[in-house]
């Protein structure tokens, strides 16, 4: 047992070769009782200092499972039955089943019967109660430590009594012939022989009286590292791993558990819940339960329970060195927590360190229609068009949608589809934005869409042929290949990304970006809030029956209106600050115009009808304003959860449409109200520079703020006096206009002279591999883009600084 047995164990190594006590094994001992023992062992025997609790147990070794099936003459019987299904005179199931029920009916020799039945009765005098156990089978292969066998075998729940412990047993041996078992190994190229199984039996935790789920030191979808992803239902956690309930599920940030002052749990989301594992009764040892309306409704775990199994969660990783999956339980009558099981993760730590790619077309085509292209990727599926999100239902994952246009309803869907087309938009639609956060090409602004594009119709995206999107008819031929993001050139100049749905955030984690340069607020409050906060605020004087509904349901089980806002808009702008901390995160406060602040649910009755919202009541006009002071507080609350109970102190503030320096004065002073004045426990405070205004007297803006960030997208609006969502005048709109790049210059001078960081978060430089070169050569700090164009904008401004010999030194 390569020395790994513990000084003081109960159980010598040399009187009982069939059963050792878990706490005597680790992490050598995989090949005499699988992955799954010698881990549980590890953690009983090097993380109770931790005050990591593992339930105690003992596990038989692969000697027991050889010396079972050579006593009963089983190992000709599987083999003669396993050659059969090899050469097709025998199905699958029957193969498996014929070998199962033998092992099933055989008996366990007695040497090893007596070793188990000790063991057992030395856990039930320690248990000291009626005890019930959890018989586990963990695969011994230990020549072949890339087969995991992960939920390829049996586990037996609630086992009580010595025969029903040594049926468990017998059970945990007949599931290395399971159907898909047999599959795994003959897909791993694993011969039987090589592999043997170990039962493991553990004291059950009293988890039906309380609940359990997994948690994961990694995202399982993007494979994001710091962060700890915990599921949790009611019950006994095998719904959790099977997937048979919608749990709760909850982030927490890494980086901030360090410091016990810091919550970091930057996602709650509450699972329908809807079933629960309890034990049974008689020879029924389990049985379903549905659950109770409050259970439905209330989140599993409180804060201090969700923090304590992060941390333990990072203990493990930090002890195994390596991304883990873990199983834990509370027990429902003492409420302790207890890992149950860990094994390393084994799909996203697994992947290149590059999940970034470039798209080619292999042959032209006839374009079927086209529009704008939005990212760089290409992708083919069958068309679904949909008139209304609320036909969501008959949306199959993976096909391509087709609308007229998209708003935060739709957010669903896009997440599900390969591509997206839309017949109206532009590069700042929803449809837009959210398709660059999420990496799925969309072509928007595609006229004929809706009327050329037939439910069902094969079709390929491309928007990997510049700035024209375009859709074919058919399935065609594309390359798809990595970018390795080892190749992308250093840059003087800051390139930062611009973010709105936290969802997306963790994707491009791989980025070598510098930050996020622009986070929108108020994409968060739309997707994620979805009310206006006045109605929040003022919930009493909230009028229509209808919208009074819809803020109860959305706010159930939250103390107040007020903080379900907060605390919605604080998980979303933390998700964002987790993604990049400690780099900084710039949030931006909401910029919503009046007519779609009025969109969101009860923000009619707070809203005015504005002639041209695009120059109206908008920005920071909004802030120190009655109609909307106590709106603002709430957004200042959830930046201050943000950073003062979550910890990601990266979260700096910019204030949008700024018109002089009076506002400038008067906002500065209402943050201060609420907690956020600029310098304390190092908060840095922004300004959008997109109004003339803000360029002609940048030198006095720049003793009120740390930085700016010129918005490129309203700039041009206001200096060329075009409306940007005009169709009629779209060819006018140019970021290129010299009046345009002259006020940048400008402000960027001006800026440097105020001692001021200055950056730019508009469209443009993603768009136009020109105007990123223009904006390095003027000497900006940091461009910030949207995530797909990075690659291609980084490396402009490379190719542009390695021409240039800049006479000035960033100041960020």
């Amino acid at each position: 047992m390569k020395n790994s047995r513990s000084a003081d164990s109960e159980v010598p190594t040399g009187e009982r070769p069939y059963v050792v006590l878990l706490g005597s094994v680790g992490m050598d001992d995989t090949g005499i009782v699988g992955g799954k023992n010698a881990s549980l062992g590890e953690m009983i025997r090097h993380l109770k200092e931790l005050k990591i609790a593992v339930p105690d147990g003992f596990a038989t070794t692969a000697d027991a499972y050889r010396q079972f099936i050579s006593e009963n003459h089983l190992g000709r019987v599987i083999a003669d039955h396993l050659r059969q299904w090899k050469r097709g005179r025998e199905s699958l199931e029957q193969c498996g089943s014929t070998i199962r029920r033998a092992i099933g009916g055989g008996h366990v020799p007695e040497n090893i019967r007596d070793e188990i039945l000790d063991a057992y009765a030395q856990l039930r005098r320690k248990a000291g109660r009626q005890l019930s156990v959890a018989v586990r089978s963990s695969a011994t292969a230990e020549d072949l430590p890339a087969a995991s066998f992960a939920g390829q075998l049996e586990t037996s729940l609630n086992v009580r009594g010595e025969e029903a412990l040594l049926a468990a047993v017998r059970n945990c041996f007949a599931s290395l012939f399971t159907d898909r078992a047999i599959t795994y190994c003959d897909t791993q190229k694993i011969h039987h022989t090589k592999v043997a199984v170990s039962a493991g039996i553990q004291r059950m935790v009293r988890s039906d009286r309380a609940g359990s789920g997994v948690m994961f030191t990694i995202d399982t979808e993007t494979g994001f590292p710091n962060v700890v992803l915990i599921n949790a239902a009611w019950g006994l956690g095998e719904y959790v791993v099977q997937g048979v309930t919608d749990p709760d599920e909850y982030l927490v940030s890494k980086p901030p558990l360090g410091d016990k002052h810091f919550v970091p749990i930057i996602e709650k989301r509450r699972g329908r819940k809807e079933k629960k594992l309890v034990y049974g009764k008689g020879p029924k040892t389990t049985r379903a339960m549905v659950t109770s309306r409050r259970q439905r409704d209330s989140l599993v775990l409180a804060d201090d329970e969700i923090l304590i199994l992060a941390h333990r969660a990072v203990a493990i990783e930090r002890h195994y060195r390596r991304p883990m999956d873990i199983e834990w339980a509370k027990d429902g009558p003492t409420g302790k927590l207890f890992i149950v099981q860990a094994r390393p993760e084994t799909v996203q730590s697994r992947k290149t360190a590059s999940a970034l790619k470039s798209y080619a077309m292999k042959r032209k085509a006839t374009p079927i229609v086209t529009g704008l292209a939005i990212g760089s990727a290409i992708a083919a599926g069958k068309v679904c068009r949909l008139k209304s999100a609320k036909e969501e239902a008959r949306f199959p994952n993976g096909a391509v949608l087709v609308a007229e246009k998209t708003d935060p309803d739709w957010g669903p869907i896009m997440k599900r589809a390969a591509a997206i087309v839309t017949a109206h938009g532009g590069r700042t639609s929803h449809a837009a934005i959210v398709s660059r956060e999420f990496g799925v090409p969309a072509v928007v602004g595609a006229g004929a869409a809706m009327r050329v594009l037939k439910d069902g119709m094969d079709v390929t995206v491309c928007c990997a042929q510049g700035d024209e999107g375009i859709v074919y008819e058919g399935r065609l031929p594309f390359t798809e290949s990595d970018l390795i993001t080892g190749t992308i050139p250093e840059t003087r100049t800051k390139v930062m990304l611009n973010m709105a749905d936290p969802a997306a955030a963790l994707r491009w984690w791989r980025l070598p970006s510098d930050g996020i340069g622009l986070a929108r607020m108020e994409f968060i409050i739309a997707n994620h809030v979805k009310v206006h906060p006045m109605a929040l605020a003022h919930f009493d004087s909230v009028t229509d029956p209808k919208v009074r509904r819809q803020i109860l349901a959305l706010t159930k089980g939250y103390k107040s209106k007020p903080d379900y806002f907060v605390e919605r808009l604080a998980e979303g702008v933390g998700r964002l600050a987790a993604s990049h901390y400690p780099k900084p995160v710039i949030v931006r406060m909401s910029d919503f115009k009046t007519n779609e602040y009025a969109k969101l649910i009860g923000g009619r009755q707070f809203e005015p009808d504005e002639p041209n919202p695009m120059i109206g009541w908008r920005g920071a006009s909004r802030y120190y304003s009655d109609g909307y002071r106590d709106g603002f507080a709430l957004e200042c609350r959830a930046i201050r959860t943000v950073r003062e109970r979550m910890g990601l102190t990266n979260v700096l503030i910019m204030i949008p449409f700024c018109r002089t320096l009076e506002e400038a004065d008067l906002v500065l002073k209402e943050m201060a109200r609420h907690g956020l004045r600029r310098g304390v426990r190092g908060l840095e405070v922004y300004v959008m520079c997109e109004i003339p205004s803000n360029v002609i007297l940048a030198r006095d803006f720049a003793r009120r703020f740390d930085g700016f960030s010129i918005g490129s997208n309203d700039l041009t609006q206001l200096t060329l006096g075009v409306d940007r969502d005009s169709a009629a005048l779209k060819h006018l709109f140019d970021e290129e206009n010299p009046a345009v790049k002259d006020l940048i210059r400008s402000a960027i001078s001006a800026a440097h002279r105020g001692g001021a960081h200055v950056g730019l978060c508009g469209q443009a430089p993603s768009d136009h591999p020109a105007f990123a070169r223009f904006l390095a050569e003027a000497g900006i700090d940091a461009v910030s883009v949207t995530p797909d164009s990075f690659i291609s904008v980084k490396t402009n401004i490379a190719a542009a600084e390695a021409a240039t010999a800049p006479s000035f030194v960033p100041l960020f």
